[in-house]
């Protein structure tokens, strides 16, 4: 089952995901989908968005390559400003996530 993403969650997701190597847009998606064994799923349309979204804000950049089947792809790699924001908010997630569970596990 396919969940939807919270606003927000995205982001972080695809900072993460281009920690360990610079990615196009589909072997994102792909990756994620891998990473949590199908439960969350990035539609295309919001997957650029946010990519869009997170260049701008000098998080990630871009450069044209060629994909594992020899097409024109559009590669994306952390900036350092990407890696400081990762840090920040996989703090940020980790103290919300422990909130959130100390509620749902209350007898």
């Amino acid at each position: 089952m396919a969940m939807d993403l919270l606003q927000g969650t995205l982001d972080v997701l695809i900072l993460k995901t281009l920690s360990w190597e610079p990615m196009h847009g589909y072997a994102i998606s792909r990756w994620i989908r891998q990473r949590t064994d199908a439960v969350l799923s990035v539609e295309d349309a919001a997957l650029y968005q946010a990519l869009h979204r997170l260049e701008r804000k000098g998080l990630i950049e871009s450069e044209w390559g060629l994909s594992e089947n020899n097409r024109r792809a559009k590669y994306y790699q952390l900036t350092q400003a990407g890696r400081t924001q990762l840090r920040a908010e996989t703090s940020e997630w980790r103290q919300y996530a422990e909130a959130v569970f100390k509620v749902l596990e209350t007898a």
